[in-house]
């Protein structure tokens, strides 16, 4: 369409008022109890006119940035870049500026983008943390409301989205019990990581639950290089594990390299899981079991849940028992794993 798309001009295409329209661009439609048929009859307008708001003009107006940070990893990690897809198209479409940082797995560099997204007047957070609590104390003041995703610090203020990691752990241990396999070492990322954390203990607790003896616990990252690295490590090992649990995708491709360079064949030789259920894996030589996440669902909730604390400061807070919402996982059993039940 030739020359700028305003609200007027979509006002005047949906046949609804001006204020209408600026209420549900500006994500007050529930606010001031606007339906969902007119919410995204006006939306569905405003992208197909390719509408961009006056972000600038926004803010005098209202004294107030619509300016939302986003802090990652590592966007090489596929759930992270959907969470990061998924957030910035939502948040656009509510009208807001999203601002990403992918901090590298790396602490310092967390906290300079921390520093550096404060400095720009957010009216929101949304983060994917490493394990040092300590660059988000000042955000726990409640200065600007955030949500965390995947992963969270006990004690915060803020709401946290993610998968019931424990539960998801312990079911796929659990799967590769019920097929005979009684040796099942576990690659792990970082420590500090309260997700990996809840993944380990349902890994431990698995393992008891069924009085195996077996134990083997390594890893220091959720990289590729890790996942080679100790996989390396773990075939050194003269009571060798007939299963590896991978506490992530980018750890299991590592596992599958080292794997490849020893010639030990999946799963005729050792069987092999995952958590993250990336789409390659249907695509690999052999299809990987995994740990499905429902990340669209999970980044969803997460923006839903910083709009409500944006338009109400007073949902900002809760009881710690009601910030951490937990989804629950699907397995996905693909040809990675071998029956021993008959051997």
């Amino acid at each position: 369409m030739d020359g700028n798309v305003t609200i007027k001009t979509i006002a005047q295409k949906t046949n609804f008022s001006l204020t209408t329209v600026s209420r549900v661009l500006n994500g007050t439609s529930e606010k001031y109890r606007i339906s969902r048929v007119t919410q995204q009859i006006v939306l569905d307008e405003a992208k197909k006119l390719g509408y961009i708001p006056n972000m600038a003009a926004k803010t005098l107006r209202s004294n107030k940035s619509h300016t939302v940070g986003l802090i990652v990893p590592s966007l090489s990690n596929p759930f992270f870049s959907i969470v990061a897809s998924t957030v910035s198209k939502m948040l656009h479409a509510q009208g807001y500026v999203v601002l990403m940082s992918d901090s590298d797995n790396n602490e310092k560099e967390e906290k300079k983008m921390l520093q550096a997204l404060q400095a720009q007047n957010l009216v929101g957070l949304i983060a994917i943390p490493l394990g040092e609590r300590r660059n988000y104390e000042l955000l726990n003041q409640g200065i600007i409301p955030t949500v965390f995703v995947d992963r969270f610090f006990p004690g915060f203020n803020f709401y946290s989205v993610s998968t019931d990691h424990y539960k998801s752990s312990f079911q796929l241990v659990q799967y590769l019990i019920n097929r005979g396999h009684q040796k099942i070492a576990c690659i792990q990322g970082d420590e500090k990581v309260i997700s990996n954390t809840y993944r380990v203990q349902g890994y431990r607790d698995a393992l008891r639950a069924s009085d195996l003896k077996y134990y083997y616990l390594g890893g220091v990252s959720f990289t590729e290089e890790e996942g080679y690295l100790e996989t390396k490590l773990l075939l050194q090992k003269k009571d060798r594990a007939t299963a590896i649990l991978a506490l992530s995708d980018t750890i299991l491709l590592g596992v599958l390299k080292a794997l490849k360079e020893a010639k030990i064949a999946v799963p005729e030789e050792i069987s092999v899981v995952s958590f993250d259920n990336s789409s390659y894996l249907d695509y690999l030589e052999v299809p990987v079991t995994s740990i499905a996440q429902p990340i669209t669902q999970i980044a969803q909730l997460a923006v839903k849940l910083l709009l409500e604390q944006i338009n109400d400061k007073s949902k900002s807070k809760r009881e710690e028992s009601e910030q951490v919402i937990l989804l629950d996982s699907s397995l996905i059993s693909r040809a990675s794993v071998l029956d021993l039940r008959n051997r």
